[in-house]
């Protein structure tokens, strides 16, 4: 017995150096490409951070608020956004914010292109889902480090490698939720739309979408909820925002300094999971 162990241990499969050798082959080919693609994406998120941080604190404030309010109409969900920007202005994390809000909604926005389109089309074809099932269950269960380094040699330290990775981390839930969305749509809705002569086209855009839309949202409301979770692991790589002081304060052991950050992420969060999730029908506000 301790030689079948034995033997089994000394003949190693060598994963660890096949992954390594398939990120230097990818490095060696396409590295123009990779600099192409994080100069873009660099380019885009900054100018838009630069642009959310141009704009006068308490303007941009008031502005948020009005809009909470004209999307969601509840007074205590305006104030709320209010509260919470506010907080965050007190505590001196503005600009760190503003950074993970750029990050957050631009992997929430690649994350829901790709993965709503790929969610509908798995549920169209069963065979498409089953083999997607397997890759989505290693972008959910794989430790989000591991895939950190791979775009951390291929971009580079900055907001590249970490919206990169944020994108793989947030993308799995927008097609496992439009995937149950879409096969979830009761069958006598199909059928009547069928009767009516309606083709494929119509019955994604007029039956099967306004059905499963409130899954389909759920899904988009999870994604930007994942893409907030990754802003501490993301600033290891140099991403910037308000995983930044969790990390000083990590590495300082500055109780109080994480403590601030912390509370800034939660109120972020909160304020964008109920400003972003599907209005509930017949619930008093």
């Amino acid at each position: 017995m301790e030689r079948l162990v034995t033997w089994i241990t000394d003949n190693k499969v060598p994963v660890g150096a096949w992954m390594a050798d398939l990120v230097e082959f990818i490095k060696d080919n396409t590295l123009s490409f990779f600099d192409i693609v994080a100069a873009v994406i660099g380019f885009v998120v900054d100018g838009f951070t630069n642009a959310l941080e141009w704009v006068p604190e308490p303007l941009l404030i008031v502005a948020l608020t009005l809009a909470t309010y004209a999307l969601r109409r509840s007074l205590a969900l305006a104030g709320f956004v209010a509260f919470a920007l506010l907080f965050v202005l007190n505590q001196g994390y503005w600009n760190a914010t503003m950074e993970t809000l750029s990050l957050v909604m631009f992997s929430a926005l690649a994350s829901t292109a790709i993965g709503v389109p790929l969610g509908i089309a798995a549920a169209h074809r069963p065979w498409l889902y089953q083999a997607l099932r397997p890759v989505l269950d290693l972008m959910q269960t794989l430790p989000t480090f591991v895939y950190l380094l791979p775009t951390l040699v291929l971009f580079g330290l900055g907001t590249v490698p970490g919206l990169i990775s944020t994108v793989i981390f947030a993308l799995p839930a927008p097609v496992r939720l439009t995937h149950l969305g879409i096969t979830s749509v009761p069958r006598p809705l199909i059928e009547a739309g069928e009767a009516f002569g309606a083709t494929k086209s119509q019955l994604l855009w007029k039956v099967e979408l306004p059905a499963a839309r409130a899954t389909i949202f759920a899904g988009i409301t999870q994604c930007i909820m994942l893409s907030l979770s990754m802003v501490v692991i993301a600033a290891l790589v140099g991403a910037g925002g308000l995983g930044v002081p969790v990390v000083r304060a990590l590495n300082q052991v500055k109780v109080g300094m994480g403590f601030e950050a912390g509370f800034a992420i939660v109120l972020v969060a909160i304020a964008l999971d109920r400003v972003c999730r599907p209005a509930e029908k017949n619930v008093p506000r």
